[in-house]
């Protein structure tokens, strides 16, 4: 009887069974994108070689306890890294009568040891025992692959390999390595999922043309007839709300590995369900990624009664980035830049793929640095991008020039300059409920604030002062201090709201949320200052797609006169609110496209930003990720965003709905709960969570409630809530403290 040497316990694979899928993987890989810069020959033996290692001992008497059901708890029991101990079966003398270099075999080495990355402390007489335990089991295993590239030797080659040795940028070797040992990766994390590891697109632009049909569009128009012939390159384009950016992007991607990153996931929330209701019409080819994609799923699901299983294979493929379009934050793919230990299966990942960046004008000085440095790492190993902004600050194209990063762009921006929609009159004060109502004429009123402190404040001014010829007015608020649930909610009334169908009139109050993507068309904009590429972004909720061609002003902006607007020096750079405000002073009345445009240059043109704190930072964060040395950091270690609040349960939430959350914490906590009926439960959790700044919760002991190893609900009173105002702490500080303009 041939013995079997296990590989995976969930699914129960053999060593065999594992590389077989692997290799599988492989096929697919190569002939959706046979054009990957990766030496194809040096992978297949990568993934033959990286698991033999597994036939120690130690190894298969733990697999063999876990698939008995005796044991489902271990401990490692000093064993050595099975990708350590592959390495002594790589027959490099068969490699190079095949023609491989000697870098070819070091990288297949290195890529073989860290495929499952880790501080390698073994000792040298450990590894010598634990080679000569193995051959005594190589024979049996000959049984099963029979190959003469198939060996054991007495050690591992220090010419190819030493133990905790690395290979670094300043190597030639580096980016071969990377690609090597990234498709490894992807190949095993398929294999052990049991997915393919890629989806074929072949949809895509027969999906978008149904669209144009339906939509009754005669052709595509000048902006999506650039991103067609450019397809192959990468471009950096202007165009102006409600040309059809989505639609332009997704042509660029075409029939090609795509992934379309926006800053908010409201919007990437929104073109989404864009996506697979309109476009593509299969959510099994389009995937969410961000940090509430399986909540998003499973709300889903409760709408179309989708299998659980589906569900959970959904998840694992968008999660493995095995689909052919992903919808993301700039974060699920740009946390390359810290070159983590493990990073290269993303970045191998990006080498063959497009990204499309959205609304780049709403990036901090730490993002954008994040992201001209990772596309610098994207283009290197030959993956493609298409920036493609309603705004673009001057200093983008400069830094990404100064990366040696090449793009192509248009003569000229994409803008209709015969669509006049908005008309600017700047108020030299601060903004105030008096002229809010003074402004509503039963029409669409949206009020936009820097912070949620001054949002707030607005809002309840109104409603005491709720009455226009004696008639009540339809008065909403939207911020981030909302639990889920009912943000939730607010964000669908809101998009409903702001459809030009939609029969109604009212105020809505609302901060920096609603700035991006939302497809909202309101007849009055009122709003604080923030900088200029806010303002634009605002207006663009604003006469969307309409043309003002009425006397007076459909934008109205307030400056702060003498005093600074809410939030600046805080989340607003004083520099550039500074720089906006001035090039806004002359401007009243109707404004064109290109005016919008020239202000954005004028304001962030790096002649006219090299001086400030906002510039200084984005090249201070550039040099410093630049700096740090691959594999120095593990992906826990990564802080891409600076996150600067908490998620909680706040205690007088918690008291008011205490049985449906005891219910519910009691159903996750229950051990015969399967994965996804625990992810529902903590799901339905989330409702009652709301992000909250770290400075509120300075000095308040919370309450903890431990749901598992990694995961914590973090019960903090001091707070009022309901669903009108969202969460407000019950003592406010007299000092003059900002809330996140979020």
């Amino acid at each position: 009887m041939i013995k079997k040497f296990w590989a995976k316990t969930n699914p129960i694979q053999t060593i065999q069974e594992h590389t077989d899928k692997l290799l599988k993987n492989l096929d697919i890989l190569t002939n959706i994108y046979p054009k990957i810069q990766v030496n194809l020959e040096l992978l297949r033996y990568a993934c033959i070689y990286h698991d033999f290692g597994k036939m120690n001992t130690k190894f298969q008497s733990k697999m063999q306890t876990i698939i008995d059901g005796k044991k489902k708890h271990y401990s490692n029991n000093q064993e050595l890294p099975h990708g350590i101990l592959s390495l002594p079966f790589i027959n490099f003398d068969y490699l190079f009568k095949k023609g491989f270099k000697v870098e070819d075999i070091i990288i297949l080495f290195h890529s073989i040891a860290y495929h499952h990355d880790r501080y390698l402390d073994y000792d040298d007489e450990d590894l010598e025992r634990e080679i000569k335990e193995l051959k005594k089991e190589i024979d049996d295993f000959r049984y099963e692959i029979v190959d003469d590239f198939l060996i054991l030797n007495n050690e591992i080659d220090k010419y190819f390999y030493s133990k905790n040795a690395r290979i670094y940028e300043q190597d030639n070797n580096f980016y071969n390595y990377v690609m090597l040992k990234g498709l490894l990766n992807r190949l095993d994390y398929a294999a052990s999922a049991n997915i393919n590891v890629e989806v074929k697109n072949d949809f895509l632009l027969e999906g978008l043309e149904n669209l144009r049909k339906k939509e009754h569009w005669e052709k595509w128009n000048n902006l999506q007839e650039f991103m067609i012939k450019n397809t192959n390159r990468n471009v950096v384009v202007v165009a102006q709300t409600g040309m059809g950016k989505t639609e332009a992007g997704l042509l660029w991607i075409g029939n090609n590995k795509g992934f379309f990153t926006l800053p908010l996931k409201t919007a990437i929330n929104e073109i989404y369900k864009r996506i697979i209701t309109k476009i593509v019409e299969d959510r099994e080819k389009t995937g969410l990624l961000h940090s509430d994609t399986l909540s998003l799923y499973l709300e889903y699901d409760k709408q179309h009664n989708y299998d659980e299983i589906d569900t959970e294979m959904y998840f694992n493929k968008t999660k493995q980035l095995s689909l052919p379009i992903t919808i993301c934050t700039l974060d699920q793919l740009f946390d390359i830049v810290f070159k983590y230990r493990g990073f290269e299966s993303k970045l191998a990942t990006l080498s063959y793929s497009k990204i499309v960046i959205d609304e780049v004008q709403m990036y901090s000085a730490d993002l954008l640095a994040y992201l001209i440095v990772g596309l610098y790492y994207i283009t290197k190993v030959g993956g493609k991008f298409a920036i493609l902004t309603a705004t673009l600050p001057g200093i983008v194209k400069d830094l990404l020039r100064s990366e040696g990063i090449k793009f192509e762009e248009p003569n000229k921006p994409f803008i209709d300059n015969q669509l006049i929609r908005h008309s600017i009159k700047i108020e030299n004060s601060n903004i105030n409920a008096k002229y809010i109502i003074e402004k509503f004429n039963n029409n669409k009123v949206l009020v936009i604030c820097n912070t949620v402190k001054r949002a707030r404040e607005i809002y309840q001014e109104l409603i005491l002062n709720n009455k226009v010829n004696d008639e009540i007015i339809d008065i909403n608020l939207l911020h981030s201090r909302f639990i889920r649930k009912d943000r939730k909610e607010k964000e669908e009334l809101i998009v409903n709201f702001g459809d030009r169908n939609y029969i109604g009139n009212g105020i809505w109050i609302a901060t920096q949320v609603v700035e991006a993507s939302l497809d909202i068309d309101f007849d009055i904009l009122i709003t604080e200052l923030s900088d200029i590429n806010g303002l634009l972004q605002r207006m663009g909720r604003c006469y969307r797609k309409r043309s003002f061609n009425e006397v007076g002003y459909n934008c109205f902006v307030f400056n702060g006169g003498e005093k600074l607007c809410s939030g600046v020096g805080n989340v607003i750079d004083k520099d550039i609110f500074k720089f906006s405000k001035q090039s806004l002073g002359n401007i009243d009345g109707l404004i064109k496209e290109s005016d919008k445009l020239k202000l954005v240059e004028e304001v962030y043109s790096t002649k006219r930003l090299k001086n400030t704190k906002y510039y200084n930072d984005v090249i201070k964060n550039i040099n410093y990720i630049k700096s740090i040395t691959a594999f120095e950091k593990g992906k826990k270690e990564v802080d891409f965003r600076n996150i600067e609040s908490i998620t909680i349960l706040p205690k007088c939430v918690y008291l008011n709905n205490k049985s449906k959350i005891d219910l519910l914490i009691e159903l996750y906590m229950n051990k015969s709960a399967n994965y996804l009926q625990r992810q529902k439960c903590f799901n339905d959790l989330q409702d009652y969570f709301v992000n909250v700044p770290c400075y509120e919760l300075e000095k308040i002991r919370p309450e903890i409630i431990d749901l598992s190893q990694y995961r914590k609900i973090l019960i903090y009173d001091g707070f009022d809530y309901n669903n009108s105002l969202g969460l407000v702490k019950k003592s406010i500080s007299k000092t003059n403290v900002y809330d996140n303009m979020i």
